[in-house]
């Protein structure tokens, strides 16, 4: 493989996530303006560029979303919504995560929490994390990540092309998809990381107030919010934290003509489920 698709082909294996914050330096207009054009250059059903993006760099309106972020996420984790809806991705020791290959790794916990580890999610876990302030200090810990960040991003869908229910719904979901792809890959060859801001979406009231906020006019979908930074030195996590790098085996996810012939795995595949070029 020739050198320059080698270093494409690398950047796009080690894509992360950044869970942690970002440096406070202001993102330049320079490597906005590459963000958008990498996003621009995805496919889109008759070349309909369905997507918009809101670039956010105003202190007040971060500082807002970050309150609305917080607020969801402490209100998530007291009423035990968000381990009910998603119990199913967690995994609790890197044995499970070997073989399952998906999910994510609870590995860093609270020292009180951390004998209790797979019972957290139960309902004497969920009572003892109430009882040690846990839901606030996550939401907390939620709220400084958002507010920390220089960069926020709004993705929305233009409603001419974005129709739930018809095979354009899905088209514009999907190059939408391509475009914040395209973003998530480009943003480590520029220093800088990003993390989808989900919890307001777990509550309507909350996503409606960002879209108040936002001013969004009747015509677009405001569809997901992102934070970006540069990256710092060193690697601070929140106070609950996880990984997430294993990747299925080539056969667990891939078949060979038919869906009833897996596919053999590779002999270069890494203990993470990549495969180095």
């Amino acid at each position: 493989m020739a050198a320059p698709d080698a270093a494409l082909i690398r950047g796009m294996l080690n894509r992360r996530t950044t869970n942690g914050p970002f440096r406070p330096d202001p993102v330049s207009r320079e490597h906005q303006h590459v963000l958008m054009r990498a996003a621009q250059a995805a496919p889109s059903h008759f070349n309909s560029q369905p997507w918009r993006f809101v670039l956010i760099e105003n202190p007040q309106t971060i500082a807002r979303i970050a309150q609305i972020s917080g607020e969801s996420m402490t209100e998530l984790i007291e009423a035990g919504v968000f381990f009910e809806r998603y119990r199913r991705y967690f995994r609790f020791s890197e044995t499970e995560m070997n073989e399952r290959r998906d999910g994510i790794h609870i590995d860093h916990l609270p020292g009180p929490l951390r004998p209790f580890t797979r019972q957290i999610f139960s309902d004497a876990g969920l009572k003892l994390m109430r009882q040690l302030g846990v839901p606030k200090k996550l939401g907390e810990d939620n709220r400084r990540l958002v507010a920390g960040s220089p960069l926020l991003l709004a993705a929305l869908l233009d409603k001419e092309e974005y129709r739930p229910g018809e095979l354009s719904g899905f088209y514009s979901v999907f190059g939408l998809g391509a475009a914040v792809e395209n973003i998530w890959n480009a943003v480590g060859a520029l220093g800088m990381g990003i993390q989808f801001v989900s919890t307001p979406m777990e509550i309507l009231r909350q996503w409606q107030a960002i879209e108040e906020l936002l001013r969004v006019p009747p015509h677009l979908e405001l569809m997901a919010v992102y934070r970006l930074g540069y990256l710092p030195p060193g690697e601070e996590r929140p106070s609950i934290d996880w990984s997430s790098r294993h990747r299925k085996r080539l056969s667990q996810y891939v078949s060979r003509d038919t869906c009833d012939v897996p596919e053999a795995d590779s002999a270069g595949q890494d203990p993470a489920g990549a495969t180095t070029p």
